[in-house]
């Protein structure tokens, strides 16, 4: 028996309705709970721009945290996904402090297609613990005061280079001489590898750095799939660059064998892994295999380059655009180099207050992490309201737009390091500035990260004068695919001329 026209065409339409009447139910989550927020659209959510490749994911939280700005959180929807945004700062306090057990998971999952992904950032709350406890004293003060040498030495061959590519007398462009300067620093301090990015134009790791951070259609499509693990495990081995991980296996697995051969010990990241090689059940497991261990490698490598390379290149944009700050910031540093004939050391960098100032300031405008996701391990009452959340729920705390807020920084595109003087860090509620998130999940290597930017910028105005040129932007626009670290859509040029003695 065949199947008249209007038989099929019957049954396409009953398709259609019951996906539609699927997909409007499930847009119906936050008005039964009753959380406000921007009305969705059925099959596209709050997220049709995104997947036109028209806005980011960030313009959706921050439009939604603008327009909800009365609400103590509000909730849009990915696709059909709900996401919560909370907008209260007691509120994203509880998520990330008071009531960590429960909020333990970023929602972000390892996953089985892509090798390097089964790493910290990542992991849920059960494997994350044991691993954080372990690699939590490669970041302490001791540790970064035995690594200072490395780091010093690092911003010697900086300053050497800086003084080649200036010579050439063109536009400096900012990410690019940073990203050389911050991979040749992990690699050095951390892994006790030389990556000869600054020497070499051809450096393997920096060419590695650029295809880890690409904003490209490979990448647009692999952050969209993230909250699909069935559809990524599917589709994910022809999207994702297997040449990456290939090459980080090869030289992190090269260096933990040689270090156990030789039983060398470099008191660095590697050797907290080589431990872990030896003692697995340090980490409550039978044995850990490389890749795992070189998974923790890449993500350090990965976070550690990429976000101080741009926070090192938005610091330099905003002191060519504002003169008075950066003179007032070489002041500061020539003050405090002077007490040490010049030489720059762990605690004279300590001692300069203006600088931590320009950094934070530039965190808060360009914070690294746009938002952050936690995800609740239980059911889930917000204190002070009726509103609860089931398990599994996403909850997103919408870093850039609270950093940019008017009414929390007062004419936030005006770049203004006295944000940070200690008095008016002391009037703001702690949730309303983190640049590196907060509670036992925030940014493990916060500190590191801290100081090979402020090394950065030492060794730039103490002997160069920035200023914008002709290719320096008049406006710095994020790129639309970006996910979830911050990136500009154009170069960050400036001029630099070495200042006379």
């Amino acid at each position: 028996m065949s199947w008249s026209t209007f038989e099929t065409f019957g049954l396409i339409a009953g398709i259609l309705f019951l996906l539609y009447y699927y997909t409007t139910s499930k847009l119906q989550f936050w008005e039964r709970l009753g959380v406000k927020g921007p009305k969705p659209i059925p099959f596209f959510g709050n997220f049709k721009n995104v997947l036109l490749g028209k806005s980011s994911i960030m313009d959706v939280f921050e439009n939604a945290y603008y327009e909800f700005k009365n609400e103590r959180m509000c909730g849009v929807y990915a696709e059909h996904m709900p996401i919560l945004i909370l907008n209260d700062p007691d509120l994203i306090k509880d998520v990330l402090i008071r009531d960590f057990p429960t909020f333990g998971d970023r929602g972000i999952r390892p996953v089985k297609v892509e090798p390097l992904s089964d790493h910290l950032f990542r992991l849920e709350a059960k494997r994350w613990k044991p691993l954080r406890s372990r690699l939590s004293p490669v970041f302490t003060t001791g540790k970064m005061k035995e690594m200072f040498h490395l780091l010093l030495e690092c911003s010697d061959h900086f300053e050497k280079y800086l003084d080649k590519v200036i010579a050439k007398g063109e536009p400096i462009e900012c990410r690019e001489i940073s990203a050389k300067f911050t991979t040749d620093v992990i690699g050095s301090c951390a892994f006790g590898i030389e990556m000869n990015a600054l020497a070499d134009e051809n450096s393997e790791f920096r060419n590695i750095g650029r295809k880890v951070f690409e904003a490209n259609f490979k990448s647009y499509i692999k952050d969209r799939l993230i909250d699909y693990p069935f559809l990524f495990n599917i589709v994910g081995r022809f999207i994702i660059d297997y040449d990456i991980s290939n090459f980080f296996t090869k030289v992190i697995k090269e260096a933990i064998d040689y270090r156990i051969k030789n039983n060398f010990y470099r008191h660095d990241f590697v050797d907290t892994l080589v431990d872990l090689k030896k003692h697995p059940e340090k980490l409550g497991l039978e044995e850990v295999d490389d890749m795992y261990l070189t998974a923790q490698c890449f993500v350090f490598y990965a976070a550690g380059f990429e976000t101080s390379a741009i926070t090192i290149s938005n610091t330099l944009y905003e002191l060519a655009l504002n003169q008075s700050v950066q003179e007032k910031l070489r002041n500061e540093i020539n003050e405090v180099l002077r007490e040490t004939d010049g030489k720059i050391t762990y605690d004279s960098i300590k001692k300069m207050t203006y600088l931590e100032a320009c950094m934070l300031e530039t965190l808060r405008k360009y914070p690294a992490a746009l938002w952050l996701s936690r995800v609740a391990l239980t059911n889930y009452t917000f204190s002070g309201t009726k509103i609860t959340i089931p398990k599994e729920q996403q909850v997103v705390v919408p870093c850039y737009a609270i950093h940019n807020d008017p009414e929390l920084f007062p004419n936030p595109k005006v770049y203004d390091p006295e944000r940070f003087s200690e008095e008016n860090k002391k009037s703001r509620h702690p949730m309303l500035f983190l640049p590196f998130g907060d509670g036992p999940r925030n940014c493990i290597g916060a500190r590191f990260a801290k100081q090979q930017t402020k090394m950065a910028i030492i060794k730039v105005l103490s002997k160069f004068k920035v200023e914008p040129c002709e290719k320096t932007s008049k406006e710095y626009e994020f790129h639309k695919r970006a996910f979830f670290v911050i990136q500009p859509k154009h170069g960050i040029y400036v001029k630099m001329t070495k200042l006379e003695k």
